[in-house]
């Protein structure tokens, strides 16, 4: 599946360069009971974090499709003159997945509170919805943690939404893939579900046009997101633009071509 998708390569990540409806064609026609492979979803605070710890790639490395969460990120690249991939936001990919699945189409969900697990299921009329919510800092107990990577792997799915935030989810959906036990497709999508369940207020479609998503949910929400678009995401303009100034050098005496192959 993963060499099926065209790839752009940006700030060393290797994106998928598809649209939402092709990469919603992409994961149906994977077999439910194919070996466990994950989906991440980086943004602007994802990449700013991969670029500050390199320990972290392998996590996304590992997984079998890279999609850019971020609109300002593929505005800011074409800006510098760099080739952004298409944007699949992971609230947008969450939502059709959602909305496409029969209502005893098997489910797991790793995260979210019990009673947002009933609205979930009420607004989407799943029925069969496997639900683990690890405690806070599970990540960090390994009893835990083994607990979040063997609840996957006893609940086979086609789909399986980890919703722990991130490196969290990244972590687990890589230790399922490693261990080849797990079954179906791993989506690592953060607060995504939240959206579907009215804990949190998606921006207004013209809003999400203008690019302005994340000023919204920093109103929504600015106690725990301050920091993260106001100190942490302005990074990537830097890192963008570094991007951009090796892209205009000249390329290497030795590699006269300066093209590599590179697979999601």
């Amino acid at each position: 599946m993963a060499s099926e998708a065209p790839v752009r390569r940006l700030l060393d990540v290797d994106f998928a360069d598809l649209p939402l409806q092709d990469v919603l064609a992409l994961l149906a026609e994977r077999p439910a009971e194919a070996p466990f492979g994950y989906v991440v979803t980086p943004n602007s605070d994802h990449l700013v974090r991969l670029a500050r710890d390199p320990a972290m790639r392998p996590l996304y490395d590992d997984a079998m499709l890279r999609l850019l969460d971020s609109r300002v990120v593929a505005r800011l690249a074409g800006l510098m003159g760099l080739a952004a991939p298409a944007v699949v936001p992971g609230s947008d990919l969450t939502a059709a997945l959602m909305q496409a699945l029969p209502p005893d189409e098997p489910v797991t969900v790793i995260g979210l509170a019990p009673a947002a697990l009933k609205r979930l299921a009420a607004r989407t009329g799943l029925r069969r919805i496997a639900h683990h919510n690890p405690p806070m800092g599970f990540d960090r107990d390994p009893a835990q943690f083994e607990a979040a990577v063997r609840f996957i792997e006893e609940n086979p799915a086609r789909y399986t939404f980890l919703a722990v935030g991130s490196p969290r989810q990244e972590r687990v959906a890589q230790a399922v893939a490693t261990r080849g036990k797990g079954r179906g497709v791993g989506l690592c999508i953060g607060a995504s579900l939240l959206f579907l369940t009215g804990e949190e207020r998606r921006a207004p479609v013209i809003v999400q046009r203008a690019e302005l998503e994340w000023a919204w949910r920093l109103m929504q929400d600015p106690k725990r997101l301050a920091r993260r678009y106001l100190v942490d995401s302005p990074a990537i303009i830097a890192l963008l633009r570094r991007e951009a100034k090796r892209a205009a050098l000249p390329p290497p005496a030795d590699d006269p071509g300066h093209q590599h192959q590179h697979r999601a």
